[in-house]
């Protein structure tokens, strides 16, 4: 930011594709200071290629994605409104530009991961169920001692992909190991700072996950998955 308050993007630094990453996280940085409070009305698209130095167009699919996301409304005839306020911490957790690519993992995963639990209630063995009990009771640690989880949180989700018994599910999961610990380390992060009930509510949904595919309950093992996945992003724009 320079002296005129304005937020520069580099060009250099980010790739154009990037650029409405940059913005979408700009923006969630002015709501979650206060600049722009609740329900306040966005600047205009023009103000705010202005302000970070970008194209109409690369400020049209940021904001499309903050809509997308919930952050912000459209009222026809009059602008985009703030529909909702994240806390200041998540940028305390973000590196710039990631914000969106997390809500674009977290939308990925939704699908991938529920259609995984399901086909891990199908498929799972014995050594499988094993694995996700001890990948559960360290998560479960973490909650009593107040650690953060990250790499267990992943190896829980791990575990779901390898009792898949399908390769190309595991594949997946381990390639995409790093954006999820990305998304992982916000959400629970943000989780630390919060109440009890927060941190209990996170737990009970990986307890769910894990019963339902235990019981053989595909669509229920579906269903916990997706609701898990669709929370936490949901969580990472909520108050704390």
């Amino acid at each position: 930011m320079n002296d005129a308050g304005l937020v520069l993007v580099s060009r250099e630094e980010s790739p154009p594709e990037k650029l409405s990453d940059v913005v979408y996280d700009g923006i969630v940085g002015l709501i979650a200071r206060g600049d722009l409070i609740l329900n306040s009305r966005l600047p205009t698209e023009t103000e705010l290629a202005t302000r970070f130095v970008v194209s109409r167009p690369v400020v049209r699919e940021a904001l499309g994605r903050l809509r997308e996301d919930g952050v912000i409304i459209s009222r026809q005839g009059s602008g985009s409104y703030v529909k909702r306020q994240p806390d200041m911490a998540v940028l305390q957790f973000a590196q710039v530009g990631s914000l969106a690519d997390v809500q674009r993992c977290f939308e990925f995963r939704a699908g991938h991961e529920a259609a995984a639990a399901a086909l891990a209630a199908e498929k799972w063995q014995e050594e499988d169920l094993e694995r996700l009990r001890v990948t559960l009771d360290l998560l479960e640690r973490c909650l009593r001692t107040g650690a953060v989880g990250i790499e267990e949180d992943r190896h829980f989700h791990e575990a779901v992909a390898r009792a898949t018994r399908n390769h190309y599910y595991i594949s997946l999961q381990l390639s995409l190991a790093a954006n999820i610990a990305t998304g992982i380390n916000i959400t629970r992060q943000l989780s630390l700072l919060g109440t009890s009930e927060r941190l209990r509510a996170v737990q009970a949904e990986h307890d769910a996950i894990f019963e339902a595919i235990r019981q053989r309950d595909q669509q229920g093992a579906r269903l916990a998955m997706q609701r898990h996945i669709l929370n936490a992003r949901q969580r990472m724009f909520e108050g704390l």
